[in-house]
């Protein structure tokens, strides 16, 4: 039996919570820590649990914790992580993974010196609708890949940015292209790979109270000449989301939409409906996932823990994805197209590096110590969720 920790108490730690207690002939949740230790307390009762309510983590740090799930601002997780790990916790460790490639770069040494389990949250590879598609995408029956849409459209109010810690460069690290299109661009790197080259803008068009963005653009070359795209937002109605997949043979998506041509004699394009359907049969064929989202990694975080198998998402998948999510700051802020890998000779290596680098858009005018807890008008997403 495992003893887990939480450490902070918002709004993405009820997802943590709830795939811990999937599983209690494994593990046991004995502490939430939080700055405020009324939220701790709140959870505590809300999930009734037999846990109790810390509110400085140091106080875990000389106690018999196996695994911490840390679910505070990102500019904390590399100390945190570094912090448990020393202690001898394996840590799972909320997306980013980080606010800078130097700090990921730490969490990584700190794992290899320890022999602690590092997992960075992606829980959107752990979804029927993504583990189907890189199935697809895996099968070969598409082609040459050729393009790669993705678009992770959210929408915030203006008030969203007023937190203490939110729409600062210094704090949160970015606006939408680090919070809300990590998981999106999480799963465009599992399926494709890393891009060799970067191209990209932004703006901040509705939220005068964030220096960051709320708004950005990447165009991606690849090593074999497909191109990308990644439009990263906190501006659009509707909330849609999708990845695009353009195969030389068939085009197939999430949520799955499947189309297949061949060429007619003059070159226009005829429905290729034998593929199309073997496209399909192979999608539908293709097992449910057996617990989905933040269970799924959980329960893979388990099993490497009790086993020894490997991590699906580990601290170098983590950091592949901050990689790319920093060439696309560091392009839209100086202008450059932005070769791939970063090196820690480049001024966006750093945090510090970063906040004196990247483009200041506004100061925040207003600032909450808190929100009420309030779930969302429409419920989560249904295949991406909430980030």
């Amino acid at each position: 039996m495992l003893n887990v920790a939480i450490i902070g108490a918002g709004a993405i730690s009820a997802a943590h919570i709830e795939g811990y207690l999937r599983f209690p002939e494994r593990c046991r949740i004995v502490a939430i820590s939080d700055l405020y230790a009324d939220k701790a307390s709140q959870r505590i009762e809300q999930f009734g649990l037999n846990a109790r309510a810390v509110g400085d983590y140091k106080e875990l740090l000389g106690e018999d914790i196996d695994l911490v799930s840390i679910c505070t601002p990102p500019y904390t997780h590399a100390a945190l992580a570094e912090e448990f790990m020393e202690a001898g916790s394996h840590v799972i460790v909320e997306k980013p993974m980080a606010s800078s490639l130097e700090e990921c770069d730490r969490m990584i040494e700190a794992q290899r010196r320890t022999g602690k389990r590092l997992s960075v949250v992606a829980q959107n590879r752990f979804k029927t609708p993504m583990m189907k598609l890189k199935s697809v995408l895996d099968g070969g029956l598409m082609g040459r890949m050729g393009h790669v849409q993705v678009d992770s459209f959210w929408w915030r109010g203006h008030c969203y940015y007023d937190l203490w810690w939110r729409g600062t460069w210094e704090k949160e690290g970015g606006g939408p292209t680090l919070n809300h299109a990590v998981h999106h661009i999480d799963a465009l790197l599992w399926m494709m790979g890393s891009p060799t080259e970067v191209q990209a803008f932004m703006s901040n068009v509705s939220h005068d109270n964030a220096e960051v963005e709320d708004i950005s653009v990447a165009l991606l070359r690849f090593g074999n000449g497909s191109l990308g795209q990644v439009t990263s937002s906190v501006v659009h109605h509707g909330e849609e989301q999708q990845l695009i997949f353009q195969g030389d043979k068939a085009r197939v998506s999430v949520p799955w939409k499947v189309k297949a041509s061949n060429s007619t004699s003059n070159g226009f394009p005829e429905p290729n409906e034998e593929l199309e359907q073997r496209l399909q049969s192979l999608y539908d064929e293709l097992p449910e996932v057996e617990h989905e989202g933040h269970a799924g990694q959980i329960d893979n975080v388990l099993t490497a823990i009790e086993t020894g198998a490997p991590l699906l998402i580990d601290g170098e998948s983590g950091r592949q994805t901050l990689e790319l999510i920093t060439a696309i700051y560091a392009s839209a802020s100086t202008g450059e197209l932005v070769r791939l890998p970063l090196d820690p000779e480049n001024k966006f290596y750093t945090r510090a590096g970063i906040q004196a680098n990247a483009t200041h858009f506004y100061e925040k005018k207003t600032s909450v110590d808190n929100f009420a807890t309030q779930a969302r008008a429409d419920g989560r997403s249904r295949v991406f969720g909430e980030p």
